[in-house]
């Protein structure tokens, strides 16, 4: 018997179907990996903008704030820092940055300045996450935040708003020596700065 019109010889339908779904998965995964491959690059190149604009200035509390502007676009750029209190003034000194671009949240990084272990936890689109317990004054929460090259964890924006709105802020996340620790205290922060610079309003625990 002769194949029908594009029918391939030797295939049935199923397997065709599974081929496809097969070919759209690999696709999937490739584009998600150049998407994270752009971001952690994306980070950096912010980093240098800010800095070369103006200097960072108080935001009140232990926050800090630097803004700058896109050479290429004119966006206004703002990036927010928080320091832990764990090792001050030390190269292992962990910290919270918030980047925002024309009054809205871009990105919230977890940076702990040490080596993260590997990611533990796929997310729903297969990428690479990680496991973490936060404590937000008297609440704790578990999350998987996104694992970006083994140096920072990408937050949810819901944890981000409770920072924002707490005392006492903690991450236990993991690295190849155990689990360890880092401190924060966001109380402080000009709220009214950080909602006309990201658009975010503080979540109380």
């Amino acid at each position: 018997m002769k194949p029908s019109n594009g029918e391939v010889r030797g295939s049935s339908p199923g397997v065709l179907k599974v081929m496809r779904e097969g070919a759209k998965l690999i696709l999937g995964c490739l584009v998600i990996c150049a998407g994270v491959l752009l971001l952690a690059q994306g980070r950096a190149g912010d980093d240098r903008e800010a800095e070369g604009n103006e200097p960072g200035v108080a935001a009140g509390g232990k926050w800090t704030q630097y803004a700058g502007e896109d050479r290429m676009t004119a966006a206004k750029r703002f990036r927010f820092e928080l320091p832990s209190e764990n090792s001050p003034d030390s190269d292992q000194q962990a910290r919270i940055v918030l980047y925002c671009t024309d009054g809205k949240l871009n990105l919230a990084d977890f940076r702990p300045n040490v080596k993260l272990s590997r990611p533990n936890w796929p997310g729903f689109w297969g990428q690479p996450q990680m496991h973490v317990l936060v404590r937000a004054d008297d609440q704790h929460s578990t999350h998987n935040w996104n694992w970006v090259n083994g140096h920072f964890l990408a937050m949810d924006k819901g944890t981000t708003r409770e920072l924002i709105g707490a005392r006492l802020f903690r991450v236990e996340f993991q690295t190849p020596d155990g689990s360890q620790i880092a401190e924060f205290s966001p109380a402080g922060l000009d709220l009214n700065r950080v909602e006309k610079a990201c658009g975010l309003k503080p979540k109380r625990p």
